[in-house]
């Protein structure tokens, strides 16, 4: 049974949700701020977030935000702002969907389920093994052969988006906008290329090369011995 947490402070729209929710199988912790939000986020596994843009206790933008930089978990936001830079917004804050007010609870539903199964398809590629670097992303283990490897909470985030791209470029520009921009912090290009050189001295060994460098261009994951 997958678990929804609601946070929506209109009680009769709350209401109907979580009815309509339980019909639908799913299991709803029920907030109506953004504090009890919270508190319920941290006492339990959540599989998805439906959220309201505008709280009593602060913007549920912000709190996608925040949620989007620690969790992989995904938020649908439920608002009744209809105009496109809101729109525009939401999605920049990490949304992984934006329904305004009023909706249709069947389109709601199709929406969760899209949302989650983009989340399982997330999860499949959770771990990377190809019989000689191993590596966790959920427990943040890794290992090269059978020697353990210690990383750092940025270098699992920029190895799980290059496996999970195999082949891709990924530009200096996309790994900033996608690991550090949401953490707040400022950063240059710089800062990407000495991460990425201390991850191949970690990685890269015995004829192994795993991350190649486009000049001008930006990284690619391709394994070759």
């Amino acid at each position: 049974m997958k678990k929804i947490l609601l946070i929506e402070d209109d009680r009769a729209l709350h209401s109907g949700l979580v009815y309509d929710l339980e019909i639908e199988n799913y299991k709803v912790y029920s907030a109506f701020t953004l504090g009890e939000g919270i508190a319920l986020l941290e006492e339990n596994e959540i599989d998805l977030i439906l959220l309201d843009g505008n709280l009593p206790d602060g913007d549920g933008f912000d709190f996608c935000r925040a949620v989007k930089a620690e969790r992989d978990i995904p938020v649908v936001l439920l608002t009744a702002r209809d105009l496109e830079q809101d729109e525009l917004k939401g999605f920049d804050c990490g949304a992984d969907d934006y329904i305004t007010k009023p909706f249709k609870v069947p389109i709601l539903h199709r929406r969760i389920q899209a949302a989650l199964r983009k989340t399982g398809a997330r999860e499949e590629r959770a771990q990377y093994d190809d019989g000689y670097l191993k590596i966790d992303f959920e427990k943040l283990t890794a290992a090269r052969g059978e020697e353990a490897l210690s990383m750092t909470p940025t270098e699992y985030k920029i190895l799980r988006l290059l496996t999970a791209n195999p082949d891709t470029v990924m530009t200096k520009r996309l790994l900033l906008e996608k690991i550090w921009d949401n953490s707040g912090n400022f950063v240059d290009e710089h800062t990407v290329a000495v991460n990425i050189n201390r991850l191949r001295k970690k990685i890269e060994c015995d004829g192994h090369e795993y991350i190649k460098t486009l000049y001008g261009m930006g990284y690619q994951w391709k394994r070759s011995c």
